[in-house]
């Protein structure tokens, strides 16, 4: 029996208590993530608003160190999280944040106001939507999760490739693709998040460093849908 089947069997088992600590754990996933992306846009847009700021980012050796940190923090918290107290581990997610808001500051110079906050609330409906079809549905979606896995590698390989040929039609194919996978990606994760509540038993300290990796998770996710939303139907400053 694999993972879903028994998580699947377990959560049938359970009482209407487990149910209401299953919301609250998806609801401690569901906060935190949300802080994860408030502090990320107040710092991206408030880095946008100071020229020098923006200009010691992006006009020095600084923007490779904003560029490569947030991968950074994500290979720390992916290795130690299980090490970290939850607490250590929600303030080096919430660092992360405002870490990603300062390589994200650019997006404000390259795209309207009304174009940002548009696409904000296209991927908010979005993700929704598919956060809940990903925590209600009974059907097993690991292939699908393994797929995207797939097409996310294979998509990362475009856009490296797409640098040096610099193709109009590649962009946008990648950016069309991008959003299908990340759309994925969000459903298979919820459902993944959910069943791995009933994996970890009454164990307060695991399910609070496996929240924080679920926030980071879903944070990833909805940032970019976010992204590959704003290149596909964004609307650039003149």
């Amino acid at each position: 029996m694999n993972n879903y089947n028994r998580s699947m069997a377990a959560s049938q088992s359970m009482d209407t208590s487990v149910d209401a600590g299953l919301r609250t754990f998806m609801l401690g996933i569901y906060n935190n993530m949300s802080i994860g992306l408030a502090i990320t846009g107040l710092v991206a847009f408030f880095t946008s608003q100071s020229q020098p700021l923006m200009q010691m980012i992006y006009s020095t050796p600084l923007r490779w160190v904003v560029m490569l940190a947030p991968l950074g923090f994500v290979i720390y918290l992916s290795v130690r999280v299980m090490k970290l107290s939850p607490a250590a581990a929600r303030l080096w997610f919430f660092t992360f944040a405002a870490v990603m808001g300062l390589s994200l500051s650019y997006i404000f110079l390259v795209y309207t106001g009304v174009s940002i906050t548009k696409v904000f609330f296209i991927t908010a409906a979005s993700f929704g939507a598919l956060s809940l079809w990903g925590y209600t549905t009974k059907k097993n979606l690991s292939a699908m999760g393994s797929f995207m896995m797939m097409g996310l590698f294979g998509i990362i390989i475009a856009m490296v490739v797409n640098i040096f040929l610099k193709s109009s039609a590649v962009d946008f194919a990648i950016s069309a693709i991008g959003v299908v996978i990340f759309a994925g990606l969000t459903a298979w994760d919820t459902q993944r998040l959910k069943h791995s509540y009933y994996e970890i038993g009454a164990d307060a300290t695991m399910a609070g460093r496996v929240a924080i990796m679920g926030a980071l998770s879903l944070y990833l996710d909805f940032l970019n849908l976010f992204l590959f939303l704003l290149r596909f139907m964004g609307g650039g400053r003149n």
